[in-house]
């Protein structure tokens, strides 16, 4: 996850942003109504459902205009789904819609990347200047794979156009590439000496997917394509390249201004790449979900590797102990449970998936959601994401 659960529950900050863009008028509040929620017959044991449904019953809100959320495990499943698929029609929210998944992007990545571990193609602890020679300046030390994936590298961020919606939102149709994110961020010297601490950025991800593509002779996506999405039948995930819109079934994005609520839905997101650029429904990953800590997506070698964040370092602006791992974040819950999880944000989307474990390696509980967030990047998060994480994820 972008946060440590402590930080998460930092009340939200209001996104202030100059007016300027068309805005949609802001939406009324209604109660939402038996079509636009819906929760399956089947329950999980030891799952608050009623914690679950109250985290969502007052959609469309302020904060959010939708979310549908997925929860399975070996007692059984839920589905709740809130809100309205747009804010001027109130139409009821799309359960089944496709929605920007963000940074759940990475968990594919590092999938990708740990299978050509266990295929002997790619080494973790071989530096990445091995296998893209001249990608990164000719002065950086040595930078792992391992490292990339742990996000213990030290390279910076890449430029963008600014850090406030306004300035996002008027290069929203730019199309950024790799290379261009590369040399953008090794313009820069270092942050810290690899490995000595934990910085959470998209670049290492960016590079990630150039070393898929070296090692494989093949384009990252169709890499994904065809050792994930064919494979475990997940028709409805796709990477957009630089087409700005969600093609099929779908629900609105909208980002809150002082103006009003701006939709945001068409968006070129090609700088995320590799590190966040995915676009999917709650059920495809689910399935990923499920499928990712069953073993049946990584080797359970390799996914031991998924589970472990480095240990005896830091993150990089706190003393808050390395808390992500090779694609995802370990997490201790108040009620002691451990759990492993991954969200994204987009303008307009906010999507987490996770999963606990028994004392036997298997799945015990599996969390998907997505959230038609309306202050994405607000520096606490949606404050919708850590109580739905943690009343999916506890026990009642």
């Amino acid at each position: 996850m972008k946060t440590p659960i402590r930080t998460a529950l930092v009340a939200a900050i209001a996104l202030a942003v100059a007016a300027g863009p068309v805005a949609v008028p802001a939406m009324a509040h209604t109660a939402p109504t038996a079509s636009a929620r819906t929760a399956s017959a089947s329950s999980l044991a030891g799952l608050d459902i009623a914690a679950l449904q109250r985290t969502i019953a007052d959609l469309p809100a302020d904060d959010a205009t939708s979310a549908v959320i997925r929860v399975s495990g070996r007692a059984g499943s839920w589905r709740g789904a809130a809100g309205v698929r747009d804010v001027a029609s109130g139409q009821p929210v799309l359960a089944d819609g496709r929605f920007r998944a963000g940074s759940t992007t990475k968990v594919f990545t590092a999938a990708v990347v740990l299978q050509l571990v266990a295929e002997h193609r790619v080494a973790l602890n071989r530096p990445v200047q091995h296998y893209l020679p001249g990608l990164l300046p000719a002065d950086y030390p040595a930078i792992t794979v391992a490292q990339l994936l742990n996000h213990t590298s030290g390279l910076r961020a890449a430029d963008g156009p600014g850090d406030s919606f306004e300035d996002q939102y008027a290069h929203r149709f730019d199309t950024t590439t790799p290379l261009q994110m590369v040399a953008s961020a090794t313009a820069h010297p270092l942050e810290f000496t690899p490995g000595e601490k934990q910085h959470y950025l998209n670049i290492n991800y960016t590079v990630l997917g150039l070393l898929i593509e070296k090692v494989t002779k093949d384009s990252y996506e169709h890499q994904v394509q065809r050792r994930i999405l064919d494979p475990l039948g997940m028709r409805d995930t796709y990477y957009p390249g630089d087409d700005p819109h969600i093609h099929g079934p779908h629900n609105l994005g909208y980002q809150r201004t002082p103006g009003g609520l701006v939709d945001v839905t068409d968006w070129n997101v090609s700088a995320g790449w590799a590190a966040g650029d995915i676009i999917s429904t709650a059920a495809d990953l689910e399935r990923f979900t499920v499928a990712l800590f069953s073993g049946r997506v990584v080797p359970k070698a390799q996914l031991h590797h998924m589970l472990q964040a480095p240990k005896g370092i830091t993150m990089y602006d706190s003393e808050d102990p390395a808390a992500y791992t090779m694609g995802l974040t370990r997490l201790v819950l108040p009620d002691g449970t451990v759990a492993y999880g991954k969200t994204g944000e987009r303008y307009g989307y906010l999507t987490g998936m996770g999963a606990t474990l028994d004392a036997y390696g298997r799945i015990d509980r599996t969390l998907v959601f997505s959230v038609g967030s309306t202050d994405a990047k607000s520096a606490s998060g949606n404050p919708r994401k850590v109580p739905i994480f943690l009343a999916a994820m506890q026990n009642s």
